[in-house]
């Protein structure tokens, strides 16, 4: 039974085939008692990527709530690489449901075949997320935050893929085509980096974005495409201050954990700035911060740690 949350909104015919995919990626199948199964795409690589496990946690986790109220925090785990060729379970656990606060623990699975090139043997269940979420009604209260940063307005940059075209005459023929597929979120890179030959530099990037053709969709579509856009970008900010880039050579990188927290509303249909930075990296992790800003107000508040390894080739 699709639960695709009766409170969504049709989306528009407009709607391009990208955004469609991302709309069809938060559209989960009911198949028992608070646990649901959504199908994984391709959006960075043969590995599932962190922003559709974070979104698709979330969204699984709000279709258990008896009353609709937004999300306040999320506190997730990558336990495994996910293959983009299977489906992911979402085992969706009620841990309390007080007046105002509603929190859920949530574990994805795979079932993996015990013969990788037999697709038709047995399957074992490997996790490989968990995380805790909680929500809150919106209400009232103390209310205070720093100026938003100040960059160059949206408009006056280029988008990522209009800078990817700069860049191609620099990757192999052979991962041209992979290295110019269009991204499903609309990107404007502030301070633009060499994705080969990258200088060190302060880790601190910035960047603009939004996701324009969704329609009119409830708070929980907007979260949920929030988390999945956080993790473009984060995870590789650690790097900057070392000259390396996500395509250096020898290079491991994985994220290991991923927070978020919700603190106003906004529309992921107009471009929001997503500030981040790293203040350390040691013992082959960096920690990572970021924040999203939407006219002049502080939405959200994101924090990973990362995986880095650089091997001798």
């Amino acid at each position: 039974m699709k639960t695709s949350f009766d409170r969504y909104q049709t989306p528009p015919e407009s709607m391009t085939a990208d955004v469609a995919q991302l709309i069809d990626t938060l559209t989960l199948d009911k198949i028992a008692t608070d646990t649901f199964q959504a199908p994984s795409f391709d959006y960075v690589g043969p590995r599932v990527f962190g922003g559709q496990v974070l979104a698709q946690a979330l969204m699984a986790a709000a279709q258990t709530l008896e009353i609709d109220k937004p999300c306040h925090s999320l506190h997730g785990y990558f336990l495994r690489g996910g293959d983009i060729q299977l489906p992911v379970v979402y085992q969706v656990r009620r841990l309390r449901d007080g007046r105002s606060l509603s929190a859920r623990e949530i574990t994805a699975v795979q079932y993996v075949p015990t013969h990788a090139d037999d697709k038709s043997a047995k399957t074992k269940p490997q996790v490989i997320f968990s995380m805790i979420a909680s929500f809150s009604p919106m209400e009232g209260g103390l209310d205070y935050q720093p100026a938003m940063p100040q960059y160059p307005a949206a408009d006056s940059l280029k988008t990522e893929q209009q800078l990817k075209a700069d860049y191609l005459h620099k990757i192999p023929e052979s991962l041209q085509a992979r290295f110019m597929r269009p991204r499903h979120v609309e990107i404007r890179p502030v301070h633009p980096q060499d994705p080969i030959s990258p200088a060190p530099t302060t880790p601190r990037q910035a960047n603009w974005l939004r996701i324009s053709d969704i329609g009119e969709q409830p708070v929980a579509i907007h979260q949920a495409l929030l988390a999945f856009v956080s993790d473009y970008y984060l995870v590789g900010t650690a790097l900057m201050s070392h000259g390396l880039s996500l395509m250096s050579r020898g290079l491991q990188l994985a994220s290991i954990d991923h927070s978020m927290h919700f603190h106003r509303p906004f529309d992921i249909r107009e471009f929001l700035l997503y500030e981040m930075w790293s203040d350390t990296t040691s013992h082959a992790k960096g920690l990572n911060h970021g924040q999203f800003w939407q006219a002049g107000k502080l939405v959200a508040t994101t924090q990973q740690e990362g995986l880095m390894r650089l091997h001798a080739d």
